[in-house]
């Protein structure tokens, strides 16, 4: 009983200090009004470019290489990243989230920087139920219940997989480019030629030639999706190459073309997920807080807001952040984002 009693404890103090952080944040720069208006975050991207020490931990299939940020007791923020990108996509999101008062965990995906395979027989699987089903074992190794979760494309369809299945895991939601959540056969559906272009890289990879092309030039073909899908984010080399150091991974390759392939019903999942896949393919509705977001020069593929919408039931808003931000939004737009992970905490 006291566990409980201790629980709504820390539930209680934990709203009235959220609170008071997201006055403290808004004042870094004004972000509150920026963000609500969708401007340009105040703060310069690259203000910092590292973590400092990595942790690892056991959980699930994987030994999981995390950074995290801020006191230990605090509300726990879990960020994810995509392809082809890591967790220093929140090296900026990190501090802010951390000054305020939060525990901010950044794991590396499967596939990426230290995250390794505990079995060397294990399937490198890159479908999408599995990256969500290492969240939760993760979550589980660290004595996490519930987080908020915040996420960019392989990111957000993971964190919106946790929302939609395990809600009670799931307190709120920070989603850029929105809802997902895909299917086998929707990815048998053909597009109208220009959206098909758009995947060029996906076909790609479901030739040998794609694969072995991917192995051989993957640095500089990570830096050509970063210029297309972030057409007026002037990156410098310095920036790009403390990420790209993460697909030196063994298993990246492998994760990442398996991803792709599945997507488009040319590799088969792992039989243990077809349930939870079945579930996913009917697009379950996310009824936990949640806001969306997208950046106004975002070059990857991505849906209208509109289009989405009615797959959140809980309290929902849209952001979309202008000035130049494209499919990379926490990094381009750290300020943005942390006050929108702020924000739906008060949700």
């Amino acid at each position: 009983m006291s566990e409980y009693v201790n629980h709504d404890r820390r539930r209680f103090l934990s709203t009235a200090a959220m609170t008071v952080a997201a006055a403290e944040l808004a004042m870094i720069g004004s972000a509150e009004a920026q963000t609500s208006r969708g401007a340009s975050p105040a703060i310069k991207p690259g203000t910092n470019t590292s973590f400092g020490s990595l942790k690892q931990i056991d959980a699930g299939a994987l030994n999981v290489g995390y950074a995290e940020a801020g006191p230990a007791t605090g509300p726990v923020v879990i960020l994810l990243h995509g392809w082809p990108y890591d967790i220093h996509s929140y090296v900026d999101v990190a501090p802010l989230l951390a000054s305020v008062g939060y525990r901010v965990i950044l794991p590396y995906l499967r596939g990426y920087g230290s995250t390794r395979f505990l079995s060397s027989e294990a399937f490198r699987n890159g479908q999408q139920s599995v990256v969500a089903v290492d969240i939760i074992a993760l979550m589980d190794a660290l004595k996490i219940e519930k987080a908020i979760l915040g996420g960019f494309d392989w990111g957000a369809r993971t964190a919106d997989i946790i929302a939609a299945i395990w809600p009670a895991r799931c307190k709120a939601l920070v989603s850029v480019s929105g809802y997902l959540i895909g299917s086998q056969e929707a990815g048998k559906m053909p597009l109208p030629p220009k959206a098909e272009l758009q995947w060029w890289y996906q076909f790609y990879f479901a030739t040998d030639r794609g694969r072995a092309g991917y192995d051989q030039y993957r640095h500089d073909f990570a830096k050509l999706i970063w210029q297309i899908a972030s057409p007026k984010w002037d990156f410098d080399d310095a920036t790009f190459d403390r990420t790209a150091a993460s697909f030196d991974n063994p298993d990246h390759v492998s994760i990442v073309i398996h991803n792709y392939r599945w997507r488009l019903g040319l590799a088969a999942g792992d039989p243990r997920y077809d349930d939870l896949e079945k579930r996913l393919a009917e697009g379950p509705i996310i009824t936990v807080p949640t806001i969306t977001m997208e950046g106004d020069a975002n070059g990857a593929p991505h849906a209208d807001a509109s289009s989405y919408a009615t797959k959140f039931s809980g309290k929902y808003a849209h952001r979309v952040v202008t000035g130049g931000i494209g499919h990379n939004l926490p990094q381009e737009a750290p300020q943005a984002f942390a006050e929108t992970v702020v924000d739906v905490d008060r949700y």
